[in-house]
C-alpha cells in the first residue's frame, strides 16, 4: 500500500469534505528560528568542546540566563516550551561547579522514575564527551543495595523523586554526610507538577531538606523548570519558601504546527448529543498509523486508554503487529514502561495510548501527530500534550477530539479562550495542617527540634507541645526528640490521600501470580470491585476478589465484550462554617465538612455501542474524609416558585456545569474536587451546591473556588447560554430525565438569583 507523507495528509485532510464538516478551528502556529547567545567566557572548555561535539555551538536566550543566575548563587524558575532545550538550563552550572571543585554534589528531583532514568542516560552522555569522572546515578526504589553506598559516598549527581528523598535519603541522613556537606545545587523539574495534595507534600519535604542541608553548612541553590502556566515564580517561591528570579526569554526553534479543535457530528439534534469521542479518536488515529506516522493519543483515564488501545489494536491488525501499537500510563510496571520508551524512541512503536504519564520530557523520540480525546483539564496540560508532536524543525499535527461534556464544549466553541488566554495558576498549600504535622514528625525524626526553632520559618511550637502530649515527642529541657522505634516517613504517602494503595495480582496462571500493578484506595473502590473489568495493556481482567484489609486485588485475564463503572454515594455534613457571604436571595459559605463515601453499585457496559448490559452490588466498607468545601445556598422561596422536582434538576445540572468549570480555574483535575447538589442541605434545610477538596484536611482548592465564584460563575453562564440546544443537553446542564423543557431555564435562572446577591 502507498504511504502518504505528514504533509500529504495534512493536505488531504484540508480537502476531505467529512473531516472538514467536523473542524471547528484550524490553527497554524509558523515555524521560528533560534536566538542564540555564544558561550559565557566562565564556561569551562572540557564543557564547551562536549557541546560542540554534540552539535551546540551556542547557548539559546534562555540557557545562558539560567547559566548566569546560576553562577550568581541565585534560585531560579526556567519555563519554555517542551523540547527547548531546559535539560541545560541545571546541566550546564552542576558540570560547571563540579570541574571547579570536584567534590561538588547536587540532588535532581524527578517527579517520575521514568524521568529520572531518561535524564541519566543524556547527562552521562555529556559527561562522556567531557572525558571528565563525573559520576551521576539514579537513586530509587530498582537501585540495588549494593550500589546505595557507592551512590552516597561518590556521586557527584544523584537523581531521584521525592517519594525517594522523603523516605529513603533525608531519615538516614547521618549516611549521606559528605553528599549534604558538598550540597550546591537541587534541580526541581516539571516544577507545574507539585501542585495540590503532591506540591503541598513536596514542599515540606523542601524544608526538611534545607533543614538537613543547612545542619551540614550548606546552603544549596534551587534550580527548577517549568511548562508554561500563569504563575510560575509565585508557585516556585511557594514550593522552596524563598524568592526566585524567572527565565522565560525563550531562544529554541520550533517546527511549523497545526492545531485542530475537530467537534464530533451531532447523532440527536433535539438532545445536541454527539457521536462518541473515543469513535472519532480512534478513525483518525487509524489515518495515520496506517501510513505508518508516529502518533500519541492522549486519554483521561486509565479505562479509556485501554478501551482505545484495544480499538486500535484490532483496526491496525492487518497492517501493523498488535506490538507496534502500545498503552501507557500509571500502574504499568517500569520495565514494562521503559520498554515502551525505548520502543518509542527507535521506531519500532508507531503508536502510544497514553494518559497524562507521558505529559512530563520523558524522551520518547520525534512523534509526528498528537490526538487528544477530549480537553485534558487545564491550558498548560494541553500545550504539555502537544508539545509532545513535533521538534525544532519538522512539521507536526495536534487534533483535540471534543467530549459531549460542557467544558469540551465551551473551549472548543470559544478558541480565543485556549489560544489567547494565559494558562492557569498552579496552587498549593504546604501550611495544611494534616500534612504539615505528618513531614514535622518527620522532621523531628531526623533532628531534634530546639525550643524557638522554626520550620522554615513557620512557628510550629504549638504542633510540637501538641505531639509531645500525644507521646509521639518528648520534650527533654529545651528540645523535642522522636520517641518511636519506627520513622514515620514510611507510613506517609505524598501522592495520595490514603496511606495506602492496593496491589494487583494477575492469577491466571495458578501457579505463576504475579503483580501487574496498583492503584490508590478511592480509585481502587470503583474500578477493582468484586467482579470489576481491569484493563492493563489491552488485556481485561476480572478481579475475582478484592481484599481489603490486606489492600490486594486478585485478577484473571478473560475476554468480555463489555467494562465496568461504577457508583459512588456521598453523604456531606457541615462541621463548622469559617467564612460567608450572605445576600438576600442566596449565600456563599467556606468551611470543614465531613464527608462518607460508599461504592454501590457497578454497571457493565458494551465496548462496541456504550449501551448499558448490566449491573451488580459492590460491598465494600464506607470511607470517611474530613476536608474543606465551599458551598453555594438558595433562598427556600425557590422552592415555593419551582416545586422540589424542577428544583432539584436545576441544582443537578448546575452543579453539573460548575464541576467541569471550576477545576480550570484552580487548576487541578477534576477528580480533586468533588460536587454535590442537595435539594435540603441537612445544617439549614435549603437548596445547596457544595464544593469539597476530595484529600484529608483540604488542599486550598475549595477556599480557591469561593475566591474566584464570580469570575467562574460568569464562565459557567456563558457556558450554558452559549449551547445550542434548546431545554439542556449533556453539553451543558447534563442529560435529563423529568421536565426537561424546562431545565437550561431554570439553571439559567438559578444563577440570576446568585447575581442579584451582590456580594457574591
Amino acid at each position: 500500500m502507498f504511504k502518504q507523507t505528514l504533509e500529504e495528509l495534512i493536505k488531504n485532510l484540508k480537502k476531505d469534505k467529512e473531516f472538514k464538516d467536523q473542524i471547528a478551528y484550524w490553527h497554524q502556529i509558523e515555524g521560528k528560528a533560534a536566538k542564540t547567545i555564544p558561550f559565557s567566557k566562565l564556561i569551562d572548555e572540557r564543557i564547551q568542546h562536549a557541546l560542540i561535539n554534540r552539535g551546540i555551538t551556542e547557548l539559546y536566550t534562555h540557557q545562558y540566563s539560567a547559566f548566569e543566575y546560576a553562577t550568581r548563587n541565585e534560585h531560579f524558575v526556567a519555563v519554555t516550551p517542551t523540547a527547548s532545550g531546559k535539560t541545560l538550563c541545571y546541566n550546564l552550572p552542576v558540570l560547571q561547579k563540579i570541574l571547579e571543585k570536584e567534590e561538588s554534589r547536587s540532588l535532581y528531583l524527578f517527579p517520575t522514575k521514568a524521568l529520572a532514568q531518561d535524564q541519566k542516560s543524556e547527562l552521562n552522555e555529556l559527561i562522556e564527551e567531557m572525558g571528565v569522572p563525573v559520576k551521576c546515578f539514579t537513586y530509587d526504589g530498582d537501585t540495588a543495595p549494593n550500589i546505595r553506598q557507592a551512590v552516597r559516598k561518590a556521586g557527584h549527581v544523584v537523581m531521584t523523586n521525592p517519594d525517594m528523598l522523603h523516605s529513603a535519603i533525608l531519615p538516614h541522613h547521618t549516611k549521606w554526610v559528605s553528599f549534604f556537606e558538598n550540597l550546591k545545587y537541587v534541580i526541581i523539574d516539571e516544577l507545574h507538577t507539585y501542585r495540590g495534595v503532591f506540591g503541598s507534600h513536596v514542599a515540606n519535604v523542601i524544608r526538611r531538606l534545607k533543614r538537613i542541608a543547612n545542619y551540614y553548612g550548606s546552603n544549596p541553590v534551587f534550580i527548577m523548570t517549568s511548562a508554561t502556566i500563569a504563575n510560575p515564580q509565585e508557585l516556585g517561591e511557594t514550593l522552596i519558601g524563598e524568592k526566585v528570579r524567572l527565565v522565560n526569554n525563550n531562544g529554541a526553534p520550533r517546527g511549523k504546527k497545526h492545531f485542530l479543535f475537530y467537534n464530533p457530528p451531532i447523532v440527536n439534534q433535539a438532545l445536541n448529543i454527539r457521536k462518541s469521542s473515543t469513535f472519532e479518536v480512534n478513525t483518525l488515529a487509524k489515518h495515520f498509523l496506517e501510513n505508518k506516522i508516529q502518533t500519541i493519543i492522549f486519554a483521561k483515564s486509565r479505562v479509556r486508554v485501554e478501551v482505545i488501545l484495544s480499538h486500535l489494536q484490532e483496526l491496525t491488525q492487518k497492517e501493523l503487529g498488535p506490538k507496534s501499537i502500545r498503552g501507557y500510563r500509571g500502574g504499568y510496571l517500569p520495565k514494562q514502561r521503559r520498554e515502551i520508551e525505548q520502543g518509542l524512541r527507535n521506531g519500532d512503536i508507531i503508536g502510544v495510548v497514553s494518559t497524562n504519564a507521558l505529559e512530563l520530557g520523558v524522551d520518547i523520540g520525534q512523534l509526528q501527530v498528537c490526538i487528544m480525546n477530549g480537553y485534558p483539564g487545564s491550558i498548560a496540560s494541553a500545550w504539555q500534550q502537544a508539545g509532545r508532536a513535533g521538534r525544532r524543525h519538522t512539521e507536526s499535527l495536534i487534533i483535540m477530539v471534543a467530549n459531549s461534556n460542557p467544558i469540551d464544549q465551551y473551549v472548543i466553541s470559544n478558541p480565543d479562550y485556549f489560544f489567547e488566554r494565559s494558562p492557569e495558576s498552579a496552587r498549593l498549600n504546604p501550611d495544611n495542617l494534616i500534612i504539615l504535622v505528618d513531614h514535622i514528625k518527620c522532621a523531628a525524626y531526623e533532628l531534634p527540634f530546639k525550643k524557638g526553632e522554626t520550620f522554615d520559618g513557620v512557628e510550629i511550637e504549638e504542633v510540637l507541645e501538641f505531639l509531645a502530649e500525644e507521646q509521639v515527642l518528648h520534650q527533654r529541657v529545651d528540645k523535642w526528640y522522636w520517641m518511636n522505634d519506627a520513622f514515620p516517613a514510611h507510613g506517609i504517602s505524598l501522592r495520595s490521600a490514603s496511606q495506602e494503595n492496593v496491589i494487583i495480582i494477575d492469577q491466571s496462571e495458578q501457579a505463576k501470580p504475579s503483580v501487574i500493578g496498583e492503584m490508590d484506595r478511592f480509585s481502587a473502590m470503583t474500578l477493582l470491585h468484586d467482579e470489576a473489568i481491569y484493563l492493563h495493556q489491552g488485556i481485561q481482567y476480572q478481579v475475582e476478589y478484592l481484599d481489603w484489609e490486606e489492600k490486594k486485588a486478585f485478577v484473571r485475564q478473560v475476554g468480555v465484550e463489555y467494562f465496568t463503572d461504577a457508583n459512588l454515594a456521598v453523604n456531606l455534613k457541615v462541621l463548622e462554617e469559617d467564612e460567608s457571604k450572605r445576600e438576600d436571595y442566596a449565600s456563599l459559605s467556606f468551611g470543614d465538612v465531613m464527608v462518607n463515601a460508599k461504592a454501590t453499585i457497578f454497571k457493565k457496559i458494551k465496548l462496541t455501542t456504550f449501551e448499558n448490559i448490566g449491573s451488580g452490588p459492590i460491598h465494600l466498607p464506607e470511607e470517611e474524609l474530613h476536608t474543606n468545601a465551599m458551598w453555594l445556598s438558595f433562598s427556600s422561596r425557590l422552592l415555593e416558585k419551582y416545586g422540589e422536582d424542577l428544583l432539584e434538576q436545576a441544582l443537578i445540572g448546575l452543579a453539573n456545569v460548575f464541576g467541569h468549570v471550576a477545576p480550570v480555574f484552580v487548576m487541578c483535575d477534576r477528580s480533586d474536587l468533588h460536587v454535590i447538589p442537595q435539594i435540603k442541605a441537612d445544617h439549614s434545610e435549603l437548596p445547596t451546591i457544595f464544593m469539597y477538596d476530595r484529600y484529608p484536611g483540604g488542599i486550598g482548592l475549595a477556599k480557591e473556588v469561593y475566591k474566584k465564584i464570580e469570575l467562574i460563575l460568569n464562565q459557567v453562564k456563558s457556558l450554558i447560554e452559549f449551547c445550542p440546544c434548546e431545554a439542556g443537553c449533556p453539553a451543558c446542564v447534563g442529560a435529563s430525565t423529568t421536565n426537561s423543557h424546562n431545565s437550561k431555564r431554570v439553571v439559567l435562572s438559578l444563577i440570576h438569583e446568585l447575581e442579584k446577591s451582590k456580594g457574591m
